[in-house]
């Protein structure tokens, strides 16, 4: 597995929450938290921006993804709006996490609490190769459902 340094700057109001952290060894996704004054409450079906009081500075090359935590979105139907969301390496503001609430119960967001899971990924910046036509393939233009799946 690779490992890269990521410089982070703590805002104010994240001094006291761990850092986003990997929860076992082979984990690909680090846990984030909400850095919340005081508790949100997210009625069902409205969204919310949560600050993570973190800012990062990504090595040239590399993005990191917001991504859902799977428990929440199972138990409560807690996810992200913009799933996955990318911090991109010239980004320099406050990472905040999109929350919506799919369930139907209200959900408490409180200080602390993981609420997202960052993953960082190399990317790569495509260029286009106009053409008049492609090569053919099995699948050819079979879109939603052409399986049968």
């Amino acid at each position: 597995m690779q490992h890269i340094s990521i410089k982070i700057e703590l805002l104010p109001h994240h001094r006291d929450l761990p850092l986003p952290q990997y929860m076992t060894a082979k984990s690909a996704g680090m846990d984030v938290h909400a850095a919340v004054e005081k508790e949100l409450i997210l009625l069902p079906s409205k969204r919310v921006m949560v600050p993570t009081g973190l800012v990062i500075s990504l090595p040239d090359g590399y993005e990191a993804q917001i991504r859902p935590r799977s428990g929440l979105a199972f138990k409560h139907g807690i996810t992200l709006v913009n799933a996955p969301g990318t911090i991109d390496a010239d980004y320099r503001g406050e990472i905040c996490i999109l929350l919506i609430n799919l369930g139907d119960l209200p959900f408490t967001i409180r200080r602390g609490d993981r609420i997202a899971q960052m993953v960082i990924h190399k990317v790569c910046q495509a260029s286009w190769d106009i053409n008049e036509s492609l090569d053919k393939t099995e699948r050819g233009a079979g879109g939603f459902g052409h399986t049968g799946q």
